[in-house]
């Protein structure tokens, strides 16, 4: 996902509450639904008056049944425009965004884990190549490895850089607010923060993770509590100068990178 810069059209100024790890910012997927005006009292026989009502009515009506089926619940990720984030270049195979059919494990494995998969995100500053803990934590690596496969995060940007603290990046409306369109179940978070482990991001709504994945520049096991669902699906294992690299660009106040940081591929790579 040739590269552009996004243009963010949101604010969001972080406070105690929503300064949390791995959190998306903003919206958590409501959307506001207009309301009907009440039929006339008076009735008017004019054939052309009860077409254009007609019309216009059948035109409302879908409008609102639009906000609805668009309309998420708590802790929800919009369904973001595909067309509009993503570059006009960029091919993405809309069928295979879908939630994953990996389930949560019944019992959690003492370590995190896999069986060799490893993705490759090719960034502006260098690559990055990540083991994939699908054995440990399935529901979340098979979520990454589709969204990945079908093109989702090419041309994505790294949208919140907390030197310190984390990158985080995967939201196709460029602010911390967007999603894939589908939320995945929760699973256990086997593992600790350290540096170097991707995990994540989600609302303090259950069930709300989407697309979204931070990387830990840190040991943040003071500072991230394993209750709070950010499951750890993998590991840095090459790149993390680039991780570093991209923790250093100059960012706004609300954690915005000043100058975009993009995806400009995430392969996955199979034993």
């Amino acid at each position: 996902m040739a590269k552009r810069r996004r243009t963010v059209t949101r604010s969001h100024t972080p406070s105690a509450d929503n300064y949390r790890p791995g959190f998306s910012r903003g919206a958590t997927g409501t959307t506001g639904r207009g309301s009907m005006a009440p039929p006339s009292a008076r009735r008017n026989n004019n054939p052309l008056l009860w077409i254009s009502a007609a019309v216009a009515a059948v035109v409302v009506l879908g409008g609102l049944l639009y906000l609805y089926a668009n309309s998420g619940g708590a802790g929800a990720s919009p369904s973001p425009s595909l067309v509009a984030v993503h570059s006009p270049t960029t091919t993405i195979n809309t069928a295979a965004i879908h939630a994953p059919d990996a389930t949560p494990l019944a019992s959690s494995p003492a370590a995190p884990g896999g069986d060799g998969t490893m993705a490759t995100i090719q960034t502006d500053l260098g690559n990055i190549t990540i083991q994939i803990y699908n054995q440990s934590a399935p529901v979340a690596s098979e979520n990454f490895i589709n969204l990945a496969n079908a093109g989702f995060y090419n041309g994505l940007t790294f949208h919140r850089i907390v030197p310190g603290f984390v990158i985080q990046g995967g939201d196709p409306a460029g602010d911390g607010s967007g999603g894939p369109g589908y939320a995945i179940p929760d699973e256990p978070v086997v593992g600790d923060y350290l540096r170097g482990v991707v995990a994540m991001a989600r609302t303090s709504a259950p069930n709300s993770q989407g697309s979204q994945f931070f990387i830990c520049l840190d040991d943040l096991r003071t500072q991230l509590d394993k209750s709070g669902g950010y499951v750890i699906f993998g590991n840095v294992v090459s790149g993390m100068d680039v991780v570093d690299a991209i923790a250093a660009v100059q960012t706004d106040s609300n954690q915005l990178p000043l100058q975009p940081v993009t995806m400009t591929s995430v392969t996955v790579t199979r034993p």
